[in-house]
């Protein structure tokens, strides 16, 4: 079991306007071929109500609002994608580690849950996960 960030479906589904480079091209296949996995059932991972409200925040500039409906829906009802709920108690605990660890409440909220559930492992791309211990972030990619 893997954690999975908001980033990861970001870059899957998130289309810019401009032409990506060959090293954003290779984080996009990276995320893709992480999202198939989930959808598919050959990777299960837990994630947050929290970090799927980021992805819907982020999308929603990118896609219509059916489509974006049709996305959430179809992860919703994924067995293989386990969405926490998040309490007023457990966004504070996150907020105060965010403190301690000097990262965004998000970010804290995702290694308090690891943490709480034993999740060695985060697919994300953002890189402030590097310097938690005990936290090994997938994919490493530059």
């Amino acid at each position: 079991m893997k954690f999975l960030d908001s980033n990861i479906f970001i870059y899957a589904f998130y289309t810019p306007k401009r032409q990506l480079s060959a090293s954003e091209k290779s984080v996009k296949a990276f995320a893709k071929k992480i999202v198939t996995d989930v959808s598919e059932g050959t990777e299960s991972v837990i994630t947050t109500v929290v970090h799927l409200s980021e992805v819907v925040n982020i999308l929603k500039h990118g896609l219509t609002p059916g489509r974006l409906a049709d996305l959430v829906t179809s992860l919703i009802m994924l067995d293989s994608i386990d969405i926490l709920a998040v309490g007023k108690n457990d966004y504070l605990a996150a907020t105060e580690l965010g403190r301690d660890l000097e990262m965004d409440s998000n970010d804290a909220l995702a290694v308090k849950i690891m943490q709480v559930r034993k999740v060695k492992e985060i697919y994300s791309f953002d890189r402030v996960f590097e310097r938690i211990e005990g936290i090994t972030r997938l994919p490493v990619v530059s």
